[in-house]
C-alpha cells in the first residue's frame, strides 16, 4: 500500500511539472489517503503483535 502511496506522489508531482493542476492535485490526494490508510494499519498490526506478546518487528 506505501507502495501505491508513493507512485500515486510521483505522478502527482510529475503532473505538476507539466501544468496539469487538476491531475496533480487528484494525485495528490489520492497519495496522501494511501499513506494515510498505510500509517493506521501499520500502527494497528504494530499494537495487535504486542497485544499477543510478540516483540515488535521480530
Amino acid at each position: 500500500m506505501l507502495h501505491y502511496a508513493l507512485v500515486f506522489l510521483v505522478l502527482a508531482l510529475v503532473a505538476a511539472v507539466f501544468g496539469f493542476g487538476g491531475i496533480a492535485a487528484a494525485s495528490a490526494g489520492i497519495a496522501k489517503l494511501l499513506f494515510l490508510v498505510f500509517i493506521v494499519l501499520f500502527a494497528v498490526s504494530v499494537l495487535a503483535g504486542a497485544l499477543r506478546g510478540k516483540p515488535p518487528l521480530a
